[in-house]
């Protein structure tokens, strides 16, 4: 006979299990509205700080190589501290960089408070993933779904948020002011339930021969999608506005609606994940992303293009970069190591492209952003076919 405080400790493990996704799923909402905050708010940064948008879209790269010491920095703190009142530490870091944002009125003070921000994202990233693996172990795979889902819902409120405070206001103060208040309840909630044990990697002896070659190519297409991504939704807003196309509610609504797209596209490919291959999940999304892109380009001046073409690209990025991890998996062994590099490559492409873009957008005009993504996109599918080519192979002199 079971005795009956085994049930009772296995509620108050599951209830506690259950508490601390929900702290790791609020947290990720309040990562995707710090993301999605800067796109929206670029022309009127510029203006606080006078300066032009090729100068302030430098932010993109403060941020994004911000978010990059995070990544790299988070994984051993984590490994070394608790990890709820660290987690709590980098969002209540993120809110006062929010609150302080729109009150700076000189670029290189802006800079640097958006690399502490592109800090405390990474930080907060790698910590929600590692965390939630480390309480649901081999049965994380559907709350891991859940995870970036609730990104995807924070990114999508966050232009919303921004919209209407614009709106009410006549300014961006408020709108980041909201958007810094809304972390404070996340933080209070994570101080206040116990942290999971902290987990280290058992040693496998270093046997297994390095996949060198296939790891460089998923490096180089992290790069490219993640680049492509961040790039979409940091300047669909200035494009749509600069094209005569959206006033600056109406593009913020568009930006809100790439990012609810995704995050509907997150939730469509759970059941798709479960019946195609990863190869076949990919080749469609990278093929309906060149599609999306092509309706902009091919009709300019269509409000309706636009928002085709908007919610197009959300759908097929959606599932682009779970699916390549676990094409990764299904072909290597995912090490701390290799997973570090993966961030780097999606860290350099979120800062690398959009400043290039920023540099182009006064130059060469608003078309230049959506021809900059297409070729990114052209060559993310270059690589994408070498890519399955390299790991046919691979698989083939192993069986």
């Amino acid at each position: 006979m079971v005795p009956s405080s085994y049930y009772i400790a296995t509620t108050n493990d599951q209830k506690l299990r259950i508490g601390r996704t929900i702290g790791y799923y609020a947290a990720f909402i309040a990562l995707g509205l710090i993301s999605a905050s800067l796109g929206p708010t670029l022309p009127s940064l510029a203006d606080h700080t006078q300066t032009r948008l090729s100068e302030i879209s430098f932010l993109f790269t403060a941020r994004g190589l911000g978010y990059l010491l995070g990544s790299l920095q988070g994984g051993r703190l984590y490994d070394r501290k608790t990890g709820h009142p660290l987690m709590a530490g980098m969002l209540l870091g993120a809110a006062s960089s929010l609150a302080l944002a729109p009150v700076i009125p000189h670029l290189w003070l802006l800079t640097g408070l958006m690399l502490l921000l592109g800090f405390t994202e990474g930080a907060v990233d790698v910590g929600g993933n590692a965390l939630l693996v480390w309480v649901h172990r081999d049965r994380v795979g559907p709350f891991m779904n859940g995870l970036h889902f609730f990104f995807g819902v924070g990114a999508f409120l966050s232009p919303l948020i921004v919209a209407q405070a614009i709106l009410a206001s006549g300014d961006i103060y408020w709108a980041y002011w909201i958007l810094a208040a809304l972390l404070i309840p996340v933080v209070a909630y994570l101080l206040r339930i116990p942290s999971p044990a902290i987990q280290h990697a058992a040693e496998n002896g270093g046997r297994e021969k390095k996949p060198l070659r296939l790891v460089a190519l998923i490096v180089a297409f992290f790069f490219l999608y993640v680049g492509a991504e961040v790039s979409f939704g940091g300047w669909i807003f200035t494009y749509a506005t600069r094209s005569g196309m959206s006033d600056l509610t109406s593009a913020a609504y568009l930006t809100s609606a790439f990012w609810g797209s995704l995050t509907v596209g997150r939730l469509l490919s759970i059941p798709l994940a479960a019946r195609l291959r990863p190869r076949t999940i990919l080749l469609s999304d990278l093929v309906g992303c060149l599609f999306s892109v092509s309706v902009i380009l091919l009709w300019p001046g269509s409000p309706a293009a636009i928002w085709v073409g908007t919610l197009g690209i959300g759908l097929c990025m959606a599932s682009i970069f779970p699916t390549t991890l676990t094409f990764a998996g299904r072909h290597m062994t995912i090490t701390g190591k290799v997973t570090s590099w993966f961030f780097v490559g999606a860290s350099l492409g979120g800062m690398t492209l959009p400043w290039l873009i920023g540099q182009l957008f006064e130059r060469f005009g608003p078309q230049s952003t959506m021809f900059t993504i297409l070729l990114d996109l052209i060559v993310a599918l270059g690589i994408f076919t070498a890519l399955m080519a390299t790991s046919s192979r691979r698989d083939t002199r192993q069986a």
